[in-house]
């Protein structure tokens, strides 16, 4: 089937209390496994790239694998642009055929961050494509993007910024932190709770790599529709190249490398579809 967006998606997940798996991709051989994962569980799902990917290899040339991956699947893939942060690459994901789109202006200050999301939410509303935005600070390092305290987000803070906004979901900071953690997180499920009571749109958790499953669970439970993961699918897939050179280490050929990435990724990203509650749902 074609590219879809994200908003049936979320919505249908918060409907029926269960989170869609977003998985960030940086090559072929990772949109690959993720999709193959994806057919296998009769799961939803969104591929994610992330600024520093798109300058890797270009919003053309990752739409372009997506979207003939998505045309060949018998599941719905939508394409995010994941941490967005301008107006003009956001637009450029657009105009690309992204089918979701992020804007991240948490670094900024509330009213900045308010303008940057309505002008992102204005433009996207002429392609018919759904926008995440941030409210609070996630910590650790995703991409380019640098977090060195926690700020949780406010309830009430959240609520005034999704009704001005019009923003379609919302990615809130309750203690996960981007990249490996170098201690068990603790989370605060409670201000979860009670953004949710607040906000009526799908909400979003980041950092979700290396959270146990009973906390994803828990998350899910109280009102996240989404769940992000990118640190740990680039491990498998090196991980995965590793095993390999560690065998033979004469391989020169890409492909067995690539195989064998791919189906570390696969088998983690099956086990995440189960963690999300999202199998059999397609």
């Amino acid at each position: 089937m074609s590219l879809v967006t994200s908003k049936k998606m979320l919505l249908n997940a918060q409907k029926n209390g269960y989170a869609v798996g977003a998985f960030n991709i940086e090559n072929m051989e990772m949109a690959m496994a993720v999709v193959a994962a994806a057919e296998e569980t009769r799961s939803p799902l969104i591929l994610q790239t992330t600024p520093s990917t798109v300058r890797y290899a270009g919003l053309a040339l990752y739409h372009g694998i997506v979207k003939a991956l998505a045309e060949s699947a018998s599941v719905p893939v939508a394409l995010h642009l994941d941490h967005g942060n301008s107006l003009e690459l956001a637009c450029g994901a657009l105009e690309a055929g992204y089918t979701s789109v992020m804007i991240d202006g948490s670094q900024l200050s509330f009213e900045d961050n308010i303008f940057l999301t309505q002008s992102v939410v204005k433009k996207a509303a002429g392609y018919g494509v759904p926008v995440e935005a941030e409210l609070g600070k996630v910590g650790g390092k995703e991409d380019d993007l640098v977090s060195n305290a926690d700020t949780n987000t406010d309830p009430e803070m959240a609520r005034e910024f999704a009704e001005r906004t019009g923003v379609d979901s919302l990615a809130v900071a309750i203690g996960t932190a981007h990249g490996f953690y170098v201690k068990t997180p603790v989370l605060d499920k409670v201000r979860l709770t009670q953004i949710r009571n607040v906000v009526d749109i799908p909400l979003v958790l980041h950092g979700a790599s290396g959270l146990s499953e009973d906390d994803v669970r828990e998350c899910i439970a109280r009102g996240i529709c989404k769940v992000n993961f990118a640190t740990e699918l680039r491990a498998a897939f090196t991980d995965g190249i590793k095993s390999v050179l560690a065998e033979k280490p004469s391989t020169f050929d890409p492909k067995p490398l690539g195989k064998a990435g791919m189906e570390r990724v696969k088998q983690l990203v099956i086990g995440r579809m189960t963690v999300c509650g999202c199998v059999g749902r397609a």
